[in-house]
């Protein structure tokens, strides 16, 4: 198992939304794992996921992904922004953008699945350095733009309709090309003793639509 160091922390941090930190507790507590626990499933410090449940830290969106898979939800139902659970449809004028670690993002799937569907947009540079590992599949699919990916020792150029579909255990990394990239993101939701996860440290927060 690979333990990662805490990321450095935000010199002003922005206070995290007050409906995060207690949802991440109430989370935990409900899948009867204790800090250490927790916070060993996905590579953190007891210290820094004590943290983020008292708002005193602010999650990246790779961050929120780790925690949801830990704990069987989506990252949308973190953030308060769970849809109906039994509505199939989801409409483009409720997939609000929401922001993390310098990724835009929209949840186009349902809550309550085995997988969460985002439509995300990834700025030039922005988490390009991050390594994830962590049980589950991947799936993405390039809209605009061209994406970097990084599977292993392999290095994967994306263009505009070209999709990967891989195996999450195997270590990877996207980064976009200049200007940035728009695509399809879907990944399984786990509850695993194993779940890892290269982590930023950002404040998520909702843009104005």
């Amino acid at each position: 198992m690979i333990e990662l160091p805490d990321p450095p922390s935000d010199p002003a941090p922005e206070e995290l939304s007050t409906a995060v930190a207690p949802r991440l507790r109430e989370l935990r507590r409900h899948s009867a794992l204790t800090l250490e626990t927790a916070a060993r499933r996905v590579g953190l410090s007891p210290a820094h996921l004590s943290r983020l449940e008292t708002g005193q830290r602010q999650p990246s969106l790779p961050m929120l992904l780790a925690l949801a898979r830990t704990y069987g939800t989506t990252v949308s139902d973190l953030l308060g922004e769970t849809a109906p659970e039994h509505d199939p449809i989801v409409r483009a004028a409720r997939a609000e953008p929401s922001e993390a670690g310098g990724w835009t993002y929209r949840t186009v799937g349902g809550a309550g699945r085995a997988m969460q569907a985002l439509r995300v947009h990834v700025p030039e540079r922005a988490q390009g350095d991050l390594v994830r590992v962590h049980p589950g599949e991947e799936w993405l699919y390039v809209l605009t733009g061209r994406l970097r990916l990084t599977l292993g020792e392999a290095v994967h150029v994306l263009e505009p309709g070209d999709a990967a579909h891989f195996d999450s255990l195997t270590p990877h990394r996207l980064a976009a090309a200049r200007g940035g990239t728009e695509l399809l993101f879907v990944h399984t939701l786990l509850q695993s003793g194993a779940a890892e996860l290269c982590l930023g440290d950002r404040t998520p927060h909702r843009r104005g639509g």
